[in-house]
């Protein structure tokens, strides 16, 4: 019983690890001007986080990293965050997720990102 829990918890931080790496890969590139890779990449994560692997604890994690990364003294996504509710930003991140799916399946890697992006930073804590 003991060995299952600690594969679990392997498991656990092998996603973790694979989730935060492709995130930074994805911003690294997107920086560089690489949009497809940096697409490819938000996009294996999401397919990650909406997997049965993931759990809130992931989720908790990766929504701290996308705050660390998306931190700025200027923002006005986080001040819309604030005077709005739960199920309001659930909405637009959803609206914006189509959105990015949309301008992928044109072969708008720049647009695509650039709204999953912004999904992300009504994500981040």
């Amino acid at each position: 019983m003991i060995q299952k829990s600690k594969k679990m918890l392997n498991s656990d931080e092998l996603c973790i690890e694979k989730i935060l790496n492709q995130t930074r890969s994805s911003e690294r590139k997107f920086k560089e001007g690489n949009f497809k890779g940096a697409i490819e990449d938000k996009r294996e994560v999401r397919f990650i986080l909406n997997s049965k692997f993931c759990d809130k604890d992931i989720i908790k994690i990766f929504k701290e990293e996308l705050s660390r990364l998306y931190a700025s003294k200027f923002d006005l996504i986080n001040d819309h965050k604030l005077r709005i509710n739960e199920l309001k930003i659930n909405k637009i991140v959803k609206l914006l997720e189509q959105k990015s799916d949309e301008k992928y399946n044109k072969g708008d890697f720049k647009g695509a990102i650039r709204a999953l992006r912004r999904s992300e930073k009504y994500l981040a804590n």
